[in-house]
């Protein structure tokens, strides 16, 4: 692959700006936006260190921010009860850009339009870093987890079905 200039996301601007370190890193993307796992062997990457960005509306019309790893599936009841909600859902797909200035598939816990309360999955407490969208498709930063969630203001709580 030839090499090109690195593409700076408004993520990594952020990130920047905040003086937290991160890594970036990119992977091909074709017509659509792979789903995470693949990103994940795209970028050689244990999918339990490669997290996903969910957005989910409260029964009392608040938005919350999810992450968890890619592979997992999001309890929606255990979410619910992180954010102090009765019932939590995800948002349609059309409500994503703009509310949060990010498409599917590039959803990055870090820069979207407004803040909304955050939580990642309690594993990312055992990672040296961890992965998440760099906010556009192709793209990821990589940072300490700590950094991570102290930049959003994020909890961590058990927010994933159980195998």
């Amino acid at each position: 692959m030839a090499k090109h200039k690195e593409e700076k996301t408004n993520v990594m601007r952020t990130l920047e700006q905040k003086k937290v370190p991160y890594t970036a890193h990119a992977y091909p993307v074709g017509d659509s936006a792979p789903d995470g796992v693949s990103v994940a062997e795209m970028m050689g990457q244990n999918a339990a260190a490669v997290f996903k960005t969910l957005v989910c509306r409260g029964a009392s019309g608040g938005y919350y921010v999810f992450d968890i790893p890619v592979a997992g599936t999001l309890d929606l009841k255990k979410a619910a009860k992180a954010v102090g909600e009765k019932s939590v859902a995800m948002i349609q797909q059309r409500e994503l850009l703009p509310l949060t200035g990010y498409i599917h598939g590039g959803c990055s816990p870090v820069g979207m339009k407004k803040t909304f309360p955050t939580v990642f999955h309690e594993s990312v407490n055992a990672l040296e870093t961890v992965f998440v969208s760099a906010g556009k498709v192709g793209y990821q930063i990589e940072c300490a987890p700590g950094d991570l969630i102290a930049l959003v203001g994020a909890k961590t709580a058990d927010i994933i079905v159980e195998n």
